[in-house]
């Protein structure tokens, strides 16, 4: 890479005396300039000011990634470390994480505009991960298969090659950390695609990762279009795996793109999640807690329960208390200790919102509270709309922003009905004190994730991934580590 000059992160001041940090790109474990594809200006949300400059990935930076980390899985000299060396390096990972934890979080309030409260709790999130898969690296096992011949029949799993990972904007460092983790607990190198909004916190999580002690080779983090950058990684024959995180139309491309590759892929696509109130619930806690289920991170959330089914004898009275519940969020600056509701991440995520409020009100629907915008910044005040059918155009398609449609049903037949009626299947949430409710109703809705009586939806031991146009495979649990590895059979004769 004679072509690259190495460097590090620096400040330029500007005309107003603040501060623009500089990233460069992370090439096979190496701080770069890029040789063409210029520079990225990250803004903040909360003001639209340029506040990070990253440098953009180009052809010649992607190939010098695909270079290092094909020879890297050629020789298998990460995956032929011993899994538990591997999982040393990556609680390393870990601890860097929370020595850095702050920094992480500042990163992510000033480019994602997450809340701080929220970004604090996301970079643990981060760490926390990254100890779960450096506890699961040694504990990934094959098997041993009796067969009629003398001999041993052996099912090992081994790492499945060069991983191209392509992250959202939503959530930039924790979804990278979802797939980075699991990708490099079976030994396989790393090719990191950000998306261009949000590429500095996946630069810094690079960096640590070099410095915890996976192998340069193996690291790379290359922000840049993914019309350029994105199709020309995941479409690469030296790709072995892709991971794609980000909504359903683009990952039906993906799959189309990879398939002449047959490269394996693994979706976590769009959602309309439903959160469904029964009138046994308790239901000062659902309204004390559904509102955060749709309208956290400004609602631009792949699980937000944005349709909330409520059982038709408490409709008004829930539609009232969570109207009033959700007035009293508070909207504003993300870095604001006491804020709740940070931005969205552009004028045009605004707008859209905004759109279907409009469409909305042509539909017959009520905006009750919410829905005004104002900056400076992209900030829009959530809002509840009742009188929704779940035929209208604000139930039936992803907003991600901070709308939720309020929809009555009639017996738990209804409510599976109307949930199911959807072309998506991500998460969802129940909300009754019936035992046998939470089984049926939980186990008939055909998403992937279900909670009973709380808004999370994912945990770090257990798989998370949708059904139908949510996406295909899942993350995260023991179940992520069958994505990064392939199944070898490998047979012993005794004769």
């Amino acid at each position: 890479m004679e072509y690259l000059h190495s460097l590090g992160m620096s400040e330029t001041a500007t005309t107003d005396g603040s501060s623009v940090r500089r990233h460069p790109l992370l090439v096979a474990g190496e701080r770069v300039h890029s040789s063409s594809g210029g520079d990225l200006e990250v803004r903040n949300p909360a003001d639209d000011t340029v506040v990070d400059v990253v440098a953009q990935a180009g052809a010649a930076e992607l190939e010098a990634a695909l270079v290092a980390a094909s020879e890297v899985a050629g020789a298998n000299s990460w995956g032929s470390v011993s899994a538990t060396d591997r999982g040393r390096v990556l609680r390393r990972v870990a601890d860097l994480i929370r020595e850095r934890a702050e920094d992480f979080a500042a990163a992510e309030v000033r480019t994602a505009g997450h809340t701080i409260a929220d970004a604090r709790w996301e970079a643990g999130a981060m760490a926390d991960v990254f100890d779960y898969y450096a506890g699961a690296a040694n504990k990934h096992l094959g098997a041993v298969v009796p067969t009629p011949d003398p001999g041993l029949g052996l099912v090992l799993r081994v790492p499945v090659g060069v991983c191209g990972l392509v992250v959202p904007w939503n959530f930039p460092m924790l979804i990278a950390t979802w797939k980075l983790a699991p990708a490099l607990a079976c030994g396989n190198p790393v090719v990191l695609k950000p998306a261009s909004l949000t590429p500095v916190t996946a630069v810094m999580l690079g960096e640590v990762l070099v410095e915890a002690g996976v192998p340069e080779a193996c690291v790379s983090v290359l922000p840049g279009p993914g019309a350029s950058i994105g199709e020309s990684l995941v479409t690469d024959p030296r790709v072995a795996k892709v991971s794609f995180t980000g909504d359903s139309a683009t990952g039906s491309h993906l799959m189309a793109q990879v398939a002449p590759n047959v490269t394996r892929i693994s979706l976590e696509l769009g959602g309309k999640s439903a959160a469904i109130v029964f009138a046994d619930a308790d239901l000062e806690a659902a309204v004390d807690a559904v509102p955060y289920s749709v309208f956290a991170n400004a609602g631009q959330d792949c699980c937000a329960r944005s349709r909330i089914l409520v059982e038709r004898s408490v409709y008004d009275e829930f539609v009232a208390a969570f109207a009033a519940r959700t007035e009293r969020l508070v909207v504003g600056d993300p870095s604001d200790e006491s804020t709740e509701i940070g931005p969205l991440i552009s004028e045009s995520q605004r707008a859209t919102s905004l759109d279907y409020l409009t469409v909305a009100g042509v539909e017959g629907a009520e905006v009750v509270c919410g829905g005004d915008a104002f900056g400076p910044g992209w900030f829009l005040r959530p809002a509840v709309v009742a009188g929704v059918d779940n035929d209208m155009r604000v139930a039936r398609e992803e907003i991600f922003g901070p709308v939720a449609s309020v929809i009555p049903f009639t017996d738990e037949a209804d409510a599976i009905r109307i949930a199911n009626d959807s072309e998506y299947g991500l998460s969802g949430t129940l909300w009754t004190r019936d035992l046998g409710r939470a089984v049926r109703v939980g186990t008939a809705v055909r998403t992937g994730v279900m909670s009973v009586n709380t808004n999370r939806s994912v945990r770090t031991e257990l798989p998370f991934g949708g059904f139908k146009r949510s996406g295909l495979g899942r993350e995260l649990g023991l179940a992520a580590l069958d994505h990064y590895t392939e199944s070898k059979t490998l047979f012993l004769s005794a004769d």
